[in-house]
């Protein structure tokens, strides 16, 4: 018995298990995909998963993160 194992050459997926998507952008605030992406992930071929991945990073600006929770914003 060999200890070989078989491992696919593909891209891994960028999802951190934080699953949230954001309420106007309508992308997850973990991992930035849309959910098509998050959707279509598993029947893509790695070319289409390497353009989503270098965009990925363009993404992390457009989500406005609260910070705080609720006393921040009884403070305002």
């Amino acid at each position: 018995m060999t200890d070989m194992v078989w491992k696919r050459d593909e891209i891994e997926s960028p999802c951190i298990q934080i699953c949230v998507v954001h309420p106007t952008e309508r992308i997850c605030t973990g991992c930035y995909r849309t959910i098509d992406e998050i959707t279509r992930w598993s029947k893509m071929d790695s070319d289409e998963r390497a353009e989503i991945m270098q965009d990925l990073p363009e993404r992390a600006p457009r989500l406005n993160k609260r910070r705080g929770g609720r006393a921040a914003r009884v403070k305002r």
